[in-house]
């Protein structure tokens, strides 16, 4: 209470009413404390009768009324369906809807009387309802989509602390793909610059533009990039192939970093080098002998692997805007990266990029 009278921020309201709780619990009548407050008996008595009853939540106020919805909870349903739809659906020549189309087509349709564009935006907001762009999505036809989908999901659990592992199963989860081809290219990206147009310095220099790259006779790299989802830690080697005897290698490093007895999973997906084949068992055999699980994502569905959203990251931290002259420089650039990402791994940019990214 005194904390609440001596800093006097937040609501005056909230000040006040403390103010009269604490000079009765001093003590003095409610007559000196209305002269005090500048308010009536009746209403210090309220407040002091209110506070007995709630406590500290009769102090704050509970602001009500003002002007009530212009549209019924049905209506702002409907509106909210419509503008989901596609308006060829309704049999219009449109590919999209604009503000005035689906504001007319609203009222032309008896969904509402009226409303404005500005009214329409807001609504819409209001229900969770905003401009976006389309993206690509593949349905996923694996036959074992379900049962796939649950285990990567349970090992998320254990990685999580959200359910405990049973005995014989994975304590530790990585999540590993491939991040490439790596190609030496200028990359699109953003830098500050002048500004052109009619108000420019005539003296500014010409903006950095991307140089052309007609061709590109140095060959590619390919990141072998794994993710400890307990640690929240990113490891990754590059290499000048990736087939399954570096796939491997990289799997033996993950292997060294627990020991031995402590089970791991490695969640990744179907990408040929990563599975056992009748001609070559060297991944399942390898399995085996070291206490590793491999949980396959269903087919076309990457963004189960949450190292993708790790990926994003890298791309727009490490990639975007540059354009270096080596792999060497390159595979320096990622490498630096990856030490900074996991010392800085709060750092509220980052985990703002990676948790937009992330979907699974």
């Amino acid at each position: 209470m005194l904390r609440i009278v001596r800093r006097g921020t937040g609501s005056v309201v909230t000040w006040r009413r403390a103010q009269m709780v604490l000079l009765s619990a001093q003590g003095m009548d409610v007559a000196k404390i209305a002269v005090v407050t500048f308010t009536s008996p009746d209403r210090v008595r309220d407040v002091v009768h209110n506070f007995n009853a709630d406590g500290f939540a009769s102090l704050y106020p509970k602001y009500k009324g003002g002007r009530p919805r212009t549209f019924t909870l049905p209506e702002r349903r409907e509106i909210k369906k419509v503008a989901k739809s596609r308006p060829v659906e309704h049999g219009l020549p449109f590919s999209t809807w604009s503000l005035a189309k689906l504001a007319d087509f609203l009222v032309a349709e008896g969904v509402v009387d009226d409303i404005s564009h500005e009214g329409l935006r807001i609504l819409l907001r209001e229900e969770g309802v905003s401009f976006q762009r389309l993206k690509t999505w593949k349905t996923s036809k694996d036959p074992d989509y379900a049962v796939k989908k649950a285990r990567v999901e349970h090992l998320y659990a254990i990685a999580d602390g959200e359910v405990l592992p049973e005995p014989g199963e994975p304590e530790v989860v990585f999540c590993l793909d491939e991040f490439g081809p790596l190609n030496l290219q200028p990359h699109p990206g953003r830098q500050w610059a002048e500004r052109g147009g009619k108000h420019k310095d005539p003296d500014r220099e010409p903006r950095p533009r991307r140089r052309a790259t007609y061709t590109r006779p140095h060959g590619v790299r390919h990141l072998f990039a794994a993710y400890d989802l307990g640690k929240d830690q990113l490891y990754g080697h590059i290499k000048s192939r990736k087939h399954r005897t570096r796939f491997l290698e990289f799997c033996r490093y993950l292997r060294s970093l627990h020991p031995s007895q402590t089970r791991i999973a490695i969640v990744l997906d179907n990408f040929s080098p990563h599975l056992t084949t009748k001609k070559d068992s060297r991944v399942g055999d390898w399995a085996k002998e070291n206490n590793v699980e491999f949980a396959y994502t269903p087919t076309n569905s990457s963004w189960l692997n949450r190292i993708e959203a790790q990926f994003t990251a890298l791309r727009y931290f490490a990639l975007d805007g540059t354009d270096h002259p080596t792999h060497r420089a390159q595979g320096s650039m990622i490498r630096r990266y990856i030490i900074w990402r996991n010392k800085n791994a709060a750092d509220k940019r980052l985990r703002a990029l990676i948790n937009r990214a992330n979907v699974a």
